[in-house]
Parts: structure tokens; C-alpha cells; sequence
């Protein structure tokens, strides 16, 4: 890449390696870029194909094939070599899906393959292109009309399934003819759609798909939402008011929901409904392999989970599996699956642990937490777990060997395996990125390149012992700093809530707390209850109360690390934070304002009732049912008591459709009515993430010139 080249209708900036740290980590997208990623293995596990950015500053992915056997790689796609338009010209349905997957970069962001692995599928700019997997191959536009979203192939290879305008299509390749298989009828309202997930599908529950292919390639599962019941926001540019409101239908905390339905659709149209149990109200995930269609349904509470056995010819279900939980049970990724015997795959919590269950027998131990199964190869089960919860680490289970470490003990790993070749790809904190390595089925292994630049730093994280039952902390000195040369002034980098962790083994879970600790800062990290990794008790210790007992760990946190570590100014304490950490920083400073000086709260959560059903009734209950849990953890009538005063941050996007900024707007008001002095940062046209260089570098500097102020 060269300075100033213009890719895919956009004008690129290469990072001057001088150039300051949040300029670095804003145009590398953190770092990721040129990174291998989305790794899948061919089933006789010949062949990886993989997503890669040619260089660490290029922010357009190709997609890649390499060869296990002699380790040659071979670009399959340059999005630069295809007659395409720019980023500018996604279809909304792609602007959506690219959000609630926190996607940052451009080109080949997501492809499908056939079963064999020999046709992928892929779309750009809202074209559909297919390409053989082979060297040499010349992708393909599909002779359909845009714009598609998420085409895939089924699994002979055959057919090219996607969705257009809210209707599911299939393409014929031998024919070339292109035929409507689900779409709203003339009945039906304006927000039907067939093959395409739902908002809370995809934001909470990480399914971003809506249809799925029989293993014969003769039918498919579809889902069929219709958002007519959720109630319609408004997402504006005040910037540009000349443009019209977006619409969006949200299904805020006590409100409806979209109603979901699935259909079994035969290649004529032919359409059977799948009789879900009554009850029902979030279809959770599908799975069909050449053993049965399974799908897996939740109760609105979430403290009922049912895997469903379906007949393919009647649409009949049965309940095969299930979990029940007083708090809530968790969906894991990668299962309901089966073992080639027909033995069920799925996850539940046992012992306080979550277990690999088998037929419904956990077969990995007591005190090994499983995060997620990856894949299922033959007789052998690969699924990521923690022994400690600052590692995520990768082990296969099988009835012969049992549970196995195949990753290393140290660090932060995922893993895909098929055809008994294992794709590792991960880091620890000493060294830098993510390394990708195949381990072949003879036992060696094979290095996969990566482009991705260097941070350039080094963090140097200090653990931080507590009693048991308390938070996992990490501080970051000033590096250079003296030990008792001088006081620094203490700044929490929290994110502190459910689903997520800050205190990794991995270099990149900690740049940003270094560079601010290098500002002058001693930055202290911490994971409190409700965060992952410690068992189901520990994530369930916030039902009711997102607030008390995460604050509270934060607290404890800091005494721990004031005490361990010395040097740090408990009179001189800042907070920062986004989302849920946006949340907990004005959390902090308005009801610990004896612990806490100065906030800078990033798109917070102000008010539960203002956030999605799926997420805020897991942990706070429906608000028509525990008003009481819904009054403790808003933000809103906490100005009027907060004393004393201290100085508070705001950032928000505008553009933000996951937590709007109604959130940020509605706590201003409640800020000065109260006479609470405060600054609001309103970002034009940023959504919820901030991928665009220049927001995302001068985010970092406005903070540290605002709390160095605030902190003296």
C-alpha cells in the first residue's frame, strides 16, 4: 500500500510508524489488520481458507486457500482486482449485520462454503460472487440482481441461497435461473422478512443468520419474523438535518418483541411451519446435519432452554435436551451438535462449572470452564475453556483420549479443526498479535503468515491477588517509573459486566491501559462478578443488581492494588469506560463520589429500560415484574443525592442503534436539573463503535487532557 491510494472508493491513510500510538491503533484497527482470521478447514482437512489483509495498514480483506500438505498459499480474492463499488454502497441489512458483529474492516468480510469446502461464496457491496477453492480460480458474480445479503451455497454446491428486500431467493449455477422460495405475502405488513435474523438474534444471541440448508441441498430451515409488534425508534443525524430519521424497530426491555417463527421450505416453495412449544419466544439456533434437525428456544425469562428434535417431512418437534436455571441459562456457541454415533453434543453447568455434556453426561472435568465449541470432527470434540480465567485456551475431547490441552497452557486461543487438522490462533502477553498455526494430523506444524504491525508496546501487567471470590485484577505502571519516586494518579479501565473480560493473558486486552499509563497513569483492570471465566455463580452473583456488586468489586479492586503495589493516589482516582464500562465510570462517580474523582463515560447504559429485551431481562428481570431492580441500577435519579460533585465526561455516537444516545441525553438532563456540572461529547455520525481513524485517536487524547484537569 502507498500513502494516499484509494481502495473500494475510499482514501487510505498508511500509519507514519512515528506517528502517535491511538494514530497507530485507530488506522491498524487495533492492530488486527493483516491478521489471518475466519479460519475454516476443508473436511479432509487439505486446505484452510482464511480471511487476510495483504499488509497491517490495509483495511481490505481477501480471502485465501493455503495448502496443509506443502504450507503454499494462494489469493483467491482481491476485492481490488473485482469491478465493485466502494464500502459507501453496503445495503443497510450489510451496514446491520457489519455492527452487531463489530466488523471494522472492508472487501471479503464473510464467505459460506459448500460441504466438500470446494465453492465459497461471498458478496461485496451488496454482489454476490462465488469462487472455485482452488489455485488459479477466478471468482465469479452471480447473475443476480442487487443488492444480496448473505448468500450461501448449499451443501452440494449446486445452489446459491440469499436474501433480497426481505425475501429468501436460490439461484440455480447449472441453469442460471433465479427463483423466490419465502417472501412476505400480500397480508403480510411492511416488516416481514424471510431468511434474515432479528435484531436481538444477532445483537445478543449471536445469531446472525436466518436460514439453513438441509444436508441433501432439497430444503431449507427459514425464519420468518415479522417486527410489526416492536415499537419504532428514531435514529437522526442532527448534523445533517436535511436527512430523514432512520427507522428502527427496537424491542427495549418490557416491550414486544419481533414475533419469530421457522418454516421448513422445499425448493417449489412448498412451505411447512415447525411447531415450536408454547412458550417460546426466542428461536435461539439451528442445526442440521445427516443426523436430525436440531433447534434450540428459550423462554422469554431465559431460565428455560429446549433443544428440539424436528421432523424434516411434518414440521413435529420434540424435546430432546434442555437446561432450567433459577437466574438463567447461558447459550454456548457451537452446540447442539452430534457425534458420528448420533450421541447429542451440548453444553450445561455442573458443579459450578460449564461442562461438555455428552448424551447428557458431562465428560470434561469439575473447575474447566468451557467458553464455546468450535467444531465437531469425527469422534473428536474441539471447544475453547478456561482453567484460570485469564486463559482461554483450546482442548479436544474425544471417548478414546478424553479431554486434552492442544493449545498452549498461557494465553488467549481459539481454534477450527476438520479432517483431524487444527487451526490454533492466538497470543499471551509476551508477544505481540495473534500467531496462526496448523497442526497437522502427522503432528507437525505449520506457521500461517501474518502482516499485522506492531504496537510498538510492550504492556507490563502486574497481577493483583484478592480474596477468594474477588475480582481478577491486573495494574500498568508508567513504564520507567521509579518505585516510590512518586504518587501516581489511579485510573480504572474497566468493562466490568456480563459476557465480557478485560484481565487476559494477551498483549492486546492491555495496549490501551498501557498507553494511558504511560500518560502518567496507574491504570488498574479489573473483572468483578457478573464477567466470565469464574463459573456460573460468579456470573449469576449480578441477577437483580447490575449495579451494587460491580461497583463494589471495582472498589475492593483498587484497595487491593493500592495495597500490593504501592505508589498509587487514592486521592487522585479517574474512571473510563464504554458501554457497560461507560455505564459502571458514571456509575462510579455519582454513588462513590468519596472514591471516585473524575469519569469519562463512553455510550453508557443510563436507564435498563432503555436497552434490549434479550440482555436486560436476563439479568434484571422483565420491568413489569421487578420495578425495584430496574429503579436501583438507573442512573437517572442519582444526581440529585450525588455529593460531592465530580467532574464527568459524556462521549456518545449519534448514530449509535445498540445503545442510543437517548441514554446519555436523558442523564444530561437529569445532571443539570440537578445542578451537576458535566461535559457532553456528542459524536456525529458514530455508531457504536468508533472505527474512524480520526474519532478514535482523538477520543483517547480529549480523555487524558480531561482527566489529567480533572485529577490536577
Amino acid at each position: 500500500m502507498r500513502p494516499g491510494c484509494r481502495v473500494e472508493g475510499r482514501l487510505l491513510t498508511v500509519p507514519d510508524p512515528q506517528a502517535s500510538f491511538p494514530r497507530r491503533q485507530a488506522a491498524t484497527r487495533r492492530f488486527t489488520l493483516g491478521a489471518p482470521r475466519r479460519p475454516s478447514v476443508s473436511p479432509d482437512g487439505a486446505r484452510v481458507v482464511l480471511l487476510r489483509s495483504r499488509a497491517g495498514d490495509d483495511p481490505v480483506t481477501c480471502l485465501w486457500l493455503l495448502d496443509v500438505a506443502t504450507g503454499e498459499e494462494h489469493v483467491l480474492v482481491d476485492p481490488r482486482d473485482l469491478d465493485v463499488p466502494g464500502e459507501e454502497d453496503l445495503p443497510p441489512e450489510e451496514r446491520a449485520r457489519r455492527e452487531r458483529v463489530r466488523e471494522q474492516s472492508g472487501g471479503v468480510v464473510e464467505y459460506a462454503l459448500d460441504a466438500a469446502a470446494r465453492l465459497a461464496v461471498f458478496v461485496l457491496s451488496g454482489r454476490a460472487f462465488t469462487v472455485d477453492l482452488a489455485p488459479g480460480a477466478r471468482p465469479e458474480a452471480l447473475p443476480v440482481d442487487g443488492p444480496v445479503v448473505d448468500p450461501r451455497p448449499d451443501p452440494t454446491g449446486a445452489r446459491v441461497a440469499f436474501v433480497r428486500g426481505g425475501t429468501l431467493h436460490v439461484h440455480e449455477r447449472a441453469t442460471a435461473t433465479t427463483h423466490v422460495l419465502a417472501g412476505p405475502e400480500a397480508a403480510d405488513g411492511l416488516g416481514v422478512t424471510w431468511g434474515l435474523a432479528e435484531f436481538v438474534a444477532a445483537e445478543e444471541m449471536n445469531r446472525y443468520r436466518g436460514y439453513w440448508w438441509s444436508p441433501d441441498g432439497s430444503q431449507l430451515a427459514v425464519a420468518r419474523v415479522d417486527d410489526a409488534p416492536v415499537t419504532r425508534w428514531w435514529i437522526a443525524d442532527p448534523a445533517h438535518p436535511e436527512r430523514r430519521p432512520t427507522e428502527m424497530p427496537y424491542p427495549a426491555a418490557g416491550t414486544p418483541n419481533a414475533a419469530v417463527s421457522l418454516h421448513l421450505v422445499d425448493l417449489d416453495g412448498t412451505r411447512v411451519p415447525v411447531e415450536l412449544p408454547a412458550g417460546t419466544e426466542y428461536l435461539a439456533d439451528v442445526g442440521w446435519d445427516t443426523h436430525d434437525l436440531l433447534v434450540t428456544v428459550s423462554t422469554r425469562d431465559q431460565r428455560r432452554v429446549d433443544v428440539l428434535r424436528v421432523d424434516p417431512d411434518t414440521g413435529a418437534a420434540e424435546r430432546v435436551a434442555g437446561e432450567v436455571d433459577d437466574d438463567w441459562v447461558d447459550l454456548v456457541a457451537g452446540v447442539p451438535a452430534h457425534l458420528p454415533d448420533g450421541a447429542l453434543v451440548r453444553c450445561g453447568d455442573r458443579d459450578d462449572t460449564r461442562r461438555l455434556l455428552v448424551d447428557d453426561e458431562p465428560v470434561t472435568p469439575p473447575g474447566l470452564q468451557v467458553r464455546g465449541v468450535a467444531d465437531v470432527d469425527g469422534e473428536t470434540v474441539l471447544v475453547t475453556a478456561s482453567e484460570r480465567p485469564e486463559d482461554v485456551t483450546v482442548w479436544a475431547w474425544s471417548r478414546r483420549e478424553g479431554a486434552r490441552r492442544v493449545s498452549p497452557a498461557y494465553g488467549v486461543w481459539s481454534g477450527r479443526r476438520a479432517g483431524g487438522t487444527t487451526v490454533l490462533a492466538g497470543g499471551d502477553l509476551d508477544s505481540d498479535g495473534t500467531r496462526t498455526t496448523v497442526l497437522r494430523a502427522d503432528g507437525s506444524t505449520l506457521p500461517v503468515a501474518s502482516h499485522a504491525l506492531s504496537p510498538g508496546l510492550e504492556p507490563a501487567v502486574r497481577r493483583v491477588a484478592t480474596a477468594a471470590g474477588g475480582p481478577s485484577v491486573a495494574v500498568l505502571l508508567p513504564r520507567g517509573h521509579v518505585p516510590g519516586s512518586a504518587k501516581l494518579p489511579v485510573l480504572l479501565d474497566p468493562y466490568g459486566g456480563p459476557h465480557s473480560q478485560r484481565v487476559l493473558a494477551a498483549r492486546g486486552a492491555f495496549l490501551t491501559s498501557q498507553w494511558f499509563a504511560d500518560q502518567g497513569f496507574a491504570v488498574v483492570v479489573a473483572d468483578g462478578r457478573g464477567t466470565p471465566g469464574r463459573g456460573p455463580a460468579y456470573e449469576r452473583a449480578v441477577r437483580g443488581d447490575v449495579a451494587g456488586p460491580v461497583l463494589d468489586d471495582q472498589v475492593a479492586a483498587l484497595h487491593a492494588a493500592a495495597e500490593q503495589v504501592g505508589d498509587l493516589d487514592l486521592d487522585r482516582v479517574g474512571i473510563r469506560g464504554w458501554s457497560f464500562g461507560g455505564y459502571l465510570a458514571a456509575l462510579a462517580v455519582l454513588r462513590r463520589p468519596d472514591v471516585f474523582h473524575a469519569a469519562v463515560a463512553g455510550a453508557p447504559v443510563t436507564d435498563w429500560r432503555l436497552y434490549d429485551t434479550h440482555y436486560t431481562e436476563r439479568y434484571l428481570g422483565h420491568p413489569d415484574e421487578d420495578p425495584e431492580a430496574y429503579a436501583r441500577t438507573s442512573l437517572l435519579g442519582d444526581p440529585a443525592t450525588a455529593s460531592p460533585v465530580r467532574p464527568l465526561m459524556l462521549v456518545h455516537g449519534l448514530a449509535d442503534d445498540n445503545v442510543v444516545a437517548a441514554h446519555t441525553l436523558q442523564l444530561s438532563s437529569s445532571l443539570l436539573a440537578a445542578g451537576y456540572p458535566h461535559t457532553v461529547l456528542p459524536l456525529s455520525g458514530v455508531t457504536h463503535m468508533t472505527p474512524q481513524e480520526v474519532v478514535a485517536e482523538n477520543l483517547l487524547l480529549l480523555q487524558v487532557s480531561f482527566l489529567r484537569e480533572a485529577l490536577g
